[in-house]
């Protein structure tokens, strides 16, 4: 790729602005809002990109689906046992980040990560579709596998095994919770003067403090 090429996707920011007044003092609130917007304008809103570290300072990142927001955190599920699940467990620090492509605005979200609990795994992965549910028992994440079709059969020992469809969830197979302590709004502006506000918290229990920061 040329640098030609580099400068020709340059584009500017044009779609909106963010202002100190738009916000709430509640920054899941106002996520809350701009999430509404996003499913309405973009495609895949609920995706985010996950961040995670190994013991030795290892970054690694995915995309996995946002599944719920509330005054505790932000909540996936995963195989707890998947190279993620692994990371989260040794070293409980993770971020999240947004990126809404059609309204030219990105989150990020950092804070510590808990499990959820295994009655609130339990409901959601009952209502996940049979093939979902079929391939998170068959599937051992991360680890590997010698071919596709020892996956599909697999599946179709796990069909047989279960023809009503009552699939239980494994044991491996569960939800994480990050409960945020920084949350930042970014909103893209024309000659990349973005306009970029930070929610800070030194714990969950204490106030939120709001800044705008420089782009």
């Amino acid at each position: 790729m040329t640098d030609q090429t580099l400068q020709d996707e340059r584009r500017e920011y044009l779609n909106s602005a963010l202002d100190r007044s738009d916000l709430t003092d509640n920054p899941f609130e106002f996520f809350q809002l701009w999430l509404a917007q996003a499913r309405r304008h973009a495609k895949d809103a609920t995706a985010m990109s996950l961040a995670t570290a190994d013991q030795e300072g290892w970054p690694s990142v995915r995309t996995v689906l946002l599944k719920d927001v509330n005054e505790q955190g932000f909540v996936w599920f995963t195989d707890t046992e998947s190279q993620k699940g692994r990371e989260l467990l040794a070293n409980p620090k993770a971020e999240i980040h947004f990126y809404w492509h059609a309204l030219e605005r990105q989150v990020r979200i950092q804070g510590t990560v808990t499990r959820v609990d295994e009655t609130m795994a339990d409901k959601y992965f009952q209502s996940r579709p049979l093939g979902s549910r079929l391939s998170a028992v068959a599937s051992h994440q991360s680890a590997p596998v010698d071919s596709r079709e020892t996956l599909e059969a697999a599946i179709a020992s796990l069909q047989a095994e279960y023809p009503d469809e009552q699939v239980p969830k494994p044991a491996r197979w569960g939800g994480f919770c990050l409960e945020p302590l920084k949350i930042e709004f970014w909103q893209g502006r024309e000659s990349r003067l973005h306009d970029r506000f930070v929610y800070r918290r030194d714990t969950a229990s204490s106030p939120w403090n709001i800044s705008r920061i420089q782009p």
